[in-house]
């Protein structure tokens, strides 16, 4: 393919887990990575594109940033967007759809302006616009500055292409590997997790463990671009750098259903040899056997109304005390919204990181050394 100039990527995450990203991120040896707020910034072309959306655990979305100008009237934003080169990087025969917000500018209506940029490059290029399309333009109108950026993503990437049953509020993927990460996990010990649900971080450990790329088994949305190179593309994907872990991966759970989604969740990703899931109890976790120290990470649930803390101090006792009695040596990650239910375990936390959004509520990591 020829490689266009250079252009700005945005990875999307959560707010509060930047840096934990742009560390990923450079890690990956992507250039001029940067934590901004919302996500992470690196420099590239569409191979860097497809990169990010392949390998990057963390983010949620790869905007590529196509332009931006300044903007005070509708008439001004049309106008720009018309100018723009749409068949440089669209297909005419592939339907889009365009997604705007506004702050802090005189442009301020966001569904008149993203119907002036959708007639503008209809009109540009050809392309049918649709409500439900794959292809999105996302249209940032903030300060009088407009910025059209192109979703390369699709589906949320924590849509890993595997995992068709969940059980009540999971954990995405994208925050449990940056948990993980957090952490200090690195792929290099085993992880168990004593409440797994639908086996989130239990699979997370394992693909990262195993050098697997996480959007290994799905498809994004530029590979209806007109810049998409189907053989590039298909080269980059067989490139590998698996390996297999020298332990495996532990999940339990005092439900059946739970093991029985984790089980089915691990043959479609292809992870039944590095993982065990087994039904039991909290009080009744314990370090499989011949196993060396690892991590133990868990999302247990959380109060959520009145009553809910009072009911569940047990379980996170029961949690607290079973760790204390049975894992000297391991480390363990809690993630919870409640801080008394965290401090109800007894476990010596380490000082907090900051709260992090998910669904609806604020998550905390509470995180141990190596346990006495």
């Amino acid at each position: 393919m020829t490689h266009a100039p250079s252009f700005e990527i945005f990875l999307a995450t959560s707010p509060g887990l930047e840096p934990v990203l742009c560390q990923k991120v450079r890690l990956k040896g992507f250039k001029h990575a940067k934590a901004v707020p919302g996500g992470v910034t690196i420099t590239g072309g569409w191979p860097e594109v497809w990169r990010a959306n392949l390998w990057v655990r963390g983010t949620s979305k790869v905007l590529a940033r196509l332009l931006s100008f300044p903007v005070r009237y509708l008439t001004q934003l049309e106008k720009r967007t018309k100018a723009f080169d749409w068949a440089s990087v669209l297909r005419p025969d592939v339907a889009f759809r365009v997604e705007a917000s506004c702050s802090t500018s005189r442009v301020y209506h966001a569904g008149a302006a993203a119907e002036r940029i959708g007639a503008a490059i209809s009109a540009a290029l050809g392309a049918p616009l649709s409500n439900d399309a794959a292809v999105v333009i996302k249209a940032r109108i903030e300060n009088d500055i407009c910025t059209l950026s192109l979703d390369t993503s699709g589906d949320l990437l924590h849509r890993r292409g595997y995992k068709a049953a969940v059980n009540r509020a999971p954990l995405r993927e994208t925050l449990a590997s940056l948990f993980l990460m957090q952490c200090g996990y690195k792929g290099t010990e085993p992880v168990l997790d004593p409440m797994c649900g639908s086996g989130t971080f239990v699979l997370e450990a394992a693909e990262i463990a195993a050098r697997l790329n996480p959007g290994r088994l799905r498809h994004f949305a530029f590979e209806q671009f007109a810049t998409f190179d189907a053989h590039a593309w298909q080269a980059m994907r067989a490139v590998k750098s698996e390996r297999t872990p020298p332990f495996k991966f532990y999940g339990s759970d005092r439900d059946a259903g739970a093991i029985t989604m984790s089980h089915a969740n691990a043959e479609r990703a292809g992870l039944n040899a590095l993982t065990t899931f087994t039904q039991r109890p909290i009080s009744e976790a314990r370090p499989p056997e011949g196993c060396p120290a690892g991590l133990v990470i868990s999302n247990p649930p959380y109060g959520t109304r009145i009553g809910d803390k009072q009911e569940l101090a047990p379980l996170y006792r029961a949690f607290g005390q079973t760790m204390l009695a049975h894992f000297s040596g391991w480390r363990v990650g809690l993630i919870t919204s409640e801080s008394s239910l965290a401090y109800a375990t007894g476990l010596p936390f380490l000082p907090n990181t900051a709260p992090i959004p998910h669904g609806g509520l604020k998550v905390t990591l509470y995180q141990t050394g190596p346990l006495p």
